[in-house]
C-alpha cells in the first residue's frame, strides 16, 4: 500500500495524479446501499462485519476511486463508554441517556476498546475482499464532536448545552473530553493494528467554536490523540468543518494530512502550512448537483491551481449529500482519473 496513490500524496510524494475518494462515498445517494439500508437497521449495518464490507466496498466496485474509507459511524466511541445509542430515520442519532453532571462524567468507562471489537472484524473481512487494489482508510470522531452529541443528546443546531458546559463548566468539559480522547486514541490503534492503511479523524462542529475554544477543547485533544497512534507508514488525516480557518492550528498537531472545507483557495492554504503536510479537498460538494461541463471545470480548474504541488487528494469540503446523483458522482472520479499532471 506504501506505493499506491493515495499513500504517497498523503506522504506529500510525487504522483502522476491527484488520488480521489470522496467523504460519505458509501452511502445514501446509492440505490445499492438502500438495497442494503431497507433490510437492516444503521448500528445492525455497523456491527455486523460482512455488511460493513458490503457497503464500504460499494464505491469501490461502482465508483473505482483510489481509497475506501470504513463503513461505521463516529459515535461508536460514545456508545462504547456507556451511552444509549439509537438512529432514527429522518431525526439521526439519539442519546437516550446524554452527559450533563459530574455523575453523568464519572460513570463513562475508557477501558472499552473491545466492545468495538465489531470494527477490527469489519477491517479484517474488507481488506480480504480489497485483496491489496487500494488502500483502506479508518476513522473516528474527534472528542469534541463528540462530547457534543453525548451532552446534547443527539444533533444540535445551536450547541448550547455543549457551550454552557465548556463556558460554565470548563473542568468537567476537560474531564469529558478526556475521556473521550483516550478512547479515540486506542480505538484507532485497534484499527491500525487490524489493518488500516491510514486514519482520519473527523471533527464534524469545529466550526461552531470560537478559535480559543477550538484551541482548549479541540485542538489540545486531537493533537494528544495523534501523539499515541502507532503510525509508521499510516497517514494522519485531520478534517473539520472550519478547516480554513484553523488549519494553521491543526497543523500544529503534527498529521500528515489536513483536508479543507471549501470556503478558502486550496493553493493558498498550503502555501500557509508547513512542508510536508499534504491537503485534501475541496471541491463544494454542492457542484456534483450540477451539469457535467460544470463539474468538469470545476475540478479541472482544482487541479490546474494545484498543479505543481506534491501532497494532494482530491476529496469534497465536506461529505456527499444524500440527493446527488450517482451518475454524477462517477463522473467526477472518471474525468478525475483521466487528468494527469
Amino acid at each position: 500500500m506504501r506505493d499506491s496513490l493515495l499513500i504517497k500524496a498523503a506522504f506529500s510524494e510525487k504522483t502522476e495524479r491527484p488520488p480521489v475518494w470522496m467523504m460519505r462515498q458509501a452511502g445514501r445517494f446509492m440505490k445499492e446501499y438502500w438495497e442494503i439500508k431497507n433490510k437492516y437497521s444503521f448500528l445492525e449495518m455497523c456491527k455486523t462485519p460482512e455488511l460493513a464490507a458490503d457497503v464500504t466496498m460499494l464505491p469501490v466496485n461502482l465508483l473505482g476511486i483510489d481509497g475506501a474509507i470504513l463503513f461505521s459511524d463516529i459515535l461508536v466511541t460514545g456508545e462504547a463508554m456507556g451511552g444509549d445509542l439509537s438512529f432514527t430515520n429522518g431525526i439521526g442519532p439519539k442519546f437516550a441517556n446524554p452527559v450533563r453532571t459530574q455523575t453523568d462524567v464519572d460513570n463513562l468507562r475508557t477501558d472499552v476498546v473491545h466492545k468495538l471489537q465489531y470494527v477490527a472484524d469489519a477491517i479484517k473481512v474488507i481488506q480480504q475482499r480489497l485483496n491489496g487494489s487500494i488502500p483502506l482508510i479508518g476513522f473516528a470522531g474527534a472528542p469534541f464532536t463528540v462530547m457534543s452529541y453525548l451532552v446534547e443528546g443527539g444533533s444540535t443546531k445551536d450547541f448550547k448545552l455543549t457551550k454552557l458546559m465548556l463556558h460554565n463548566e470548563p473542568e468537567l468539559a476537560h474531564q469529558l473530553l478526556s475521556k473521550i480522547a483516550a478512547v479515540t486514541a486506542d480505538y484507532l490503534n485497534m484499527q491500525i493494528a487490524a489493518g488500516v492503511n491510514a486514519v482520519q479523524i473527523f471533527d464534524s462542529w469545529a466550526q461552531a467554536l470560537a478559535w480559543d475554544d477550538y484551541k482548549e477543547f479541540s485542538h489540545r485533544y486531537i493533537a494528544e490523540i495523534i501523539s499515541k497512534l502507532n503510525r509508521k507508514d499510516i497517514p494522519v488525516i485531520s478534517f473539520c468543518k472550519g478547516s480554513s480557518v484553523f488549519a494553521p492550528l491543526m497543523a500544529e498537531a503534527k498529521p500528515d494530512v489536513i483536508s479543507i472545507d471549501w470556503n478558502v483557495d486550496l493553493l493558498d492554504i498550503k502555501k500557509r502550512l508547513p512542508g510536508g503536510i499534504a491537503v485534501q479537498g475541496n471541491l463544494d460538494p454542492h457542484i456534483l448537483y450540477a451539469d457535467k461541463k460544470v463539474i468538469k471545470d470545476r475540478i479541472y480548474r482544482l487541479f490546474d491551481r494545484m498543479k505543481d504541488e506534491q501532497g494532494f487528494i482530491f476529496n469534497l469540503g465536506h461529505g456527499i449529500m444524500p440527493d446527488i446523483p450517482f451518475d454524477n458522482v462517477k463522473y467526477a472520479v472518471e474525468i478525475i482519473k483521466e487528468y494527469t499532471n
